[in-house]
């Protein structure tokens, strides 16, 4: 790994890790910290992209100006080059490790927005072609959507549940939610097609059964594979 006062080898790919879930209350923040914390000991240079950064990172500004123009949408297009440049700028200002939460790939938003799945499968295409030379690694969370959901609600109160339910129910993609049951099976739907989507990616994916593993548990389960992948000491 690099430090400030090494710059990047020109020859040593950016590591783009990208930790999202098939739900809210998946632990997706949580890990992120944890995850950056620890690769902080390992002397690389770390760049933790918060889930409401896209709304405030200057490569991300085109991103946050569409959605807020009225349609609460976003280009495909703008997603890709947005995230064109800032793995572009990350890599030039030679961070090591990029650790994403709720980032790439996008789908949920992408099907919320109406988008179907051929042209989801495109993104993700186009994606993949704008982070070279970086690698990248999903770390994909999934739970029972009906006992996440209840998570997120018991951590982030009522109004939270209204304003999910509201935004579910008004977005051309998902506007068949109308309650939680609703919302469980539309998070169902959308997990099998995550699965089936990244599989068609050429990213390193990590699938992490949360039924079977407490918060800690998948912590050490995700170091693990890292530390093998990075090539650090775990």
């Amino acid at each position: 790994m690099t430090s400030p006062e090494h710059p990047q080898d020109p020859a040593r790919p950016t590591h783009l890790i990208a930790v999202t879930g098939n739900s809210p209350g998946v632990g997706k923040s949580t890990l992120c910290r944890t995850l950056a914390d620890w690769l902080r000991t390992t002397d690389a240079t770390v760049d933790h992209f918060e889930e409401a950064d896209i709304l405030t990172r200057p490569a991300f500004r085109p991103v946050a100006e569409e959605f807020a123009d009225g349609a609460h949408s976003v280009r495909p297009e703008t997603l890709v080059a947005a995230t064109r440049a800032y793995v572009t700028e990350s890599r030039a200002a030679g961070t090591d490790v990029l650790v994403t939460d709720a980032l790439l790939p996008f789908i949920p938003s992408l099907v919320a927005w109406g988008h179907d799945e051929p042209t989801i499968a495109h993104v993700l295409r186009e994606l993949a072609t704008a982070v070279e030379p970086a690698r990248v690694t999903v770390i994909y969370l999934h739970d029972d959507p009906t006992i996440a959901l209840r998570r997120a609600i018991d951590r982030e109160g009522p109004a939270w549940e209204t304003w999910y339910l509201t935004k579910l129910a008004t977005s051309p993609g998902t506007h068949s939610v109308h309650d939680l049951p609703s919302a469980a099976t539309h998070l169902h739907h959308e997990t099998t097609l995550t699965h089936r989507l990244l599989a068609t990616t050429p990213w390193n994916v990590l699938p992490v059964d949360l039924t079977a593993h407490d918060a800690h548990q998948t912590a050490e389960h995700v170091r693990r594979h890292l530390a093998a992948v990075l090539d650090v000491t775990d």
